[in-house]
């Protein structure tokens, strides 16, 4: 890959990502060790080699920091890694890259609702979406209306008790964003017109 100043965001974004996403998985990993050792009975480290025997309700309260802080580590996560791949392909295409695939043809409000579930701000409670931003207006009809075209696909949420499925986008959901971003807009073409005709010049008769 080429080094322009662009590129070189893209990986500083990416391994920044990697890292974020390493640290919140050592905290989840955290979490279960506490969890696992307290049902079993067992002494739990909990720094400078600090041990000591839990309450089920001391191991929920450090599980439940562990999960505040991997959520806090990953919580912008989705929302970078989908900047991070519009500059890309924007830098690609500005040296003649383009995708090989053709954005779907989507409506505004559509459009929207595929960017708004590849940040993971989209799930499904009691057969309506919820929406993690207030910001945000996604329809039930659009969602199935993208599940249609093959874009977008739930996933069950067993083990959360505020949301029931959540929405993902699919290889070719993610294809077909792709390919939308830094997409040069199509003009419509100026309509031409005749050109003006010369102003009428009064004549003269010549009268005797």
């Amino acid at each position: 890959m080429y080094h322009s100043p662009a590129i070189h965001a893209v990986y500083a974004r990416v391994r920044q990502l990697a890292h974020l996403a390493s640290e919140a998985a050592d905290r989840l990993r955290d979490a279960e060790y506490i969890l696992d050792h307290t049902r079993a009975g067992l002494p739990v480290e909990l720094g400078d080699d600090f041990l000591s025997v839990l309450t089920e309700q001391q191991a929920r309260q450090e599980a439940g920091w562990c999960f505040s802080l991997a959520a806090s580590l990953t919580a912008l996560g989705t929302s970078d890694a989908l900047a991070t791949a519009q500059l890309f392909v924007a830098e690609r295409r500005l040296r003649g890259f383009v995708p090989e695939h053709q954005p779907p043809a989507l409506s505004p409000t559509q459009n929207a609702a595929l960017r708004a579930v590849a940040r993971g701000d989209v799930a499904i409670t009691g057969g309506k979406p919820y929406l993690r931003r207030e910001d945000l207006r996604v329809s039930i009809s659009t969602i199935r209306a993208l599940e249609s075209r093959g874009l977008v696909m739930r996933e069950d949420c067993p083990h959360d008790w505020f949301r029931d499925e959540r929405v993902h986008l699919t290889a070719d959901g993610r294809r077909g964003l792709a390919a939308s971003f830094a997409r040069p807009r199509s003009t419509a073409p100026a309509a031409t017109r005749p050109p003006a005709r010369p102003a009428p010049t009064a004549t003269r008769a010549a009268t005797r």
